[in-house]
């Protein structure tokens, strides 16, 4: 396998496995008393995608010199290793690791402080990526950063929800699924739009000419927003139709883990467009 392709195969898991973790810190912190029976079974999804997510994030960092080498026997050139080193890629691996440590450390216990602390590690995770890519060397850096933030955010607040909202329709009784499902639709409806404003922005940044569309990146990012008009579409069935609805209606359950199966399915793939989109292209070319 071409060490790009490898990189870029080990980026998409690393992306999956840190918004799994950060989006799971997210949710505990918010709705973590509200969990009895899917308290355990949630927390240990936030524990293990956070370790695996902290393998896998320097798994990619270790194939960045393999890449300037254009082979694998590169990572282990210790100049390219130096040159990495030296690079903005090592601050964000740095707190990409500290950020998802942080999260591995905390989500298992259920304190307030462990709750914060859970957070931090999530919020260090996500803010790295604005530290590498397009958004880094930009003019407009400072907005870009602020943008970046939100989007990716509430990205893994959706993500890193739907596991533990799917254990939740399994574990907990059909009046404590149907609070839980609706308090998350509630905070959802608000601040799910944001991926859309913040990434209409950033691309009104980024992209300088029409003919980007175009392109691989373009057509990239054309993909990105059919998959989340129709993660829209999804988020309005699971809310208005089965989500009332769980509370009184056995079968609803069932039908709102296959709705959220679909959603979880399409951020994974929007999610891996985006690591293979960043690993090969940039709204440059």
């Amino acid at each position: 396998m071409p060490v790009d392709f490898l990189s870029a195969f080990v980026r998409s898991l690393s992306f999956l496995a840190l918004f799994q973790a950060g989006g799971v810190a997210i949710y505990v912190a918010l709705f973590g008393r509200q969990l009895w029976s899917a308290a355990a079974p949630v927390r240990r999804i936030g524990f293990l995608s956070a370790v695996a997510g902290i393998a896998l994030v320097s798994m990619h960092y270790s194939l960045e010199a393999a890449r300037m080498a254009g082979e694998l026997p590169g990572a282990f050139d210790p100049s390219l290793q130096r040159l990495v080193m030296d690079s903005p890629m090592s601050a964000a691996w740095v707190l990409r690791a500290v950020g998802l440590a942080l999260v591995a450390a905390s989500i298992r216990n259920q304190s307030k402080l462990a709750a914060a602390i859970g957070v931090v590690g999530a919020v260090a995770s996500i803010q790295a990526f604005s530290l590498v890519g397009h958004t880094a060397s930009h003019d407009a850096h400072a907005w870009l950063t602020a943008l970046l933030g939100l989007h990716l955010g509430v990205v893994a607040f959706w993500f890193g929800s739907l596991l533990p909202l799917t254990i939740v329709t399994r574990r907990e009784s059909a009046a404590t699924a149907a609070a839980l499902v609706d308090a998350f639709s509630q905070l959802a409806l608000w601040f799910v739009p944001a991926i859309f404003l913040a990434g209409v922005v950033m691309i009104a940044i980024l992209v300088r000419r029409w003919s980007v569309f175009a392109q691989s990146y373009g057509l990239l990012l054309i993909a990105k927003a059919a998959g989340f008009a129709v993660l829209m579409a999804m988020a309005a069935l699971n809310k208005w139709r089965y989500g009332p609805a769980l509370a009184t209606t056995p079968a609803a359950a069932i039908a709102f883990r296959r709705s959220v199966a679909v959603e979880y399915a399409l951020i994974c793939a929007v999610l891996v467009a985006t690591a293979v989109m960043t690993t090969f292209f940039s709204p440059e070319q």
